[in-house]
């Protein structure tokens, strides 16, 4: 009987993402790979707010020249009750002429759109925002806030799921990149 709670406790040990002291979870996106994780959690909040931690893993070159413009995902949410690919709103990022930029990535109607909001600092956190209103998103980095139009979605009232950090377009990542996210 001791042997199974042994191995149970230790099961549940290893399935779980550790906490550093300060409070934050590291995703990483293994080379070769797109997903930092395959979690899925729901949530019905209309704002999100977080700080995230961009180290030197964030500086990459892709193989082909034009997917450097591609902006990787930070972190978000789908919306309107459908799938991410149809409708969300995240923090997106690309390392492009020597900056870390942070962008918001919108998922409209199947279509996607983004544009900077700013930089980030490689090993500094900084505070990320998302409130989600009836016809607008409002996503902020450290105070610098951009509003974009939310159309498709008839109320705020909707069970959203979670996205979490993720690589590229059409090209996996290069090397192994790490995130720290606090929530």
């Amino acid at each position: 009987m001791k042997i199974k709670v042994i191995v149970f406790l230790l099961f549940l040990s290893l399935g779980c993402k550790k906490i550093d002291p300060l409070g934050y979870k590291t995703y990483t996106i293994k080379k070769c790979h797109h997903k930092s994780t395959y979690a899925y959690k729901t949530t019905k909040n209309e704002s999100i707010r977080f700080k995230a931690i961009f180290n030197e893993s964030a500086i990459y070159s892709t193989k082909d020249s034009l997917n450097q413009l591609d902006i990787n995902k930070l972190y978000g949410v789908s919306d309107c009750g459908c799938n991410h690919m149809d409708y969300s709103i995240r923090f997106g990022w690309r390392w492009i002429d020597d900056n870390l930029e942070i962008h918001w990535f919108r998922h409209s109607n199947g279509d996607f759109t983004f544009d900077k909001i700013t930089n980030a600092i490689i090993d500094q956190p900084q505070d990320y925002s998302i409130e989600i209103q009836e016809d607008q998103y409002i996503l902020c980095v450290d105070g610098v806030c951009d509003t974009v139009a939310r159309v498709g979605c008839s109320s705020v009232d909707y069970r959203r799921y979670y996205l979490y950090p993720y690589f590229g377009g059409q090209e996996k990542a290069p090397h192994d990149i790490t995130i720290k996210i606090k929530k």
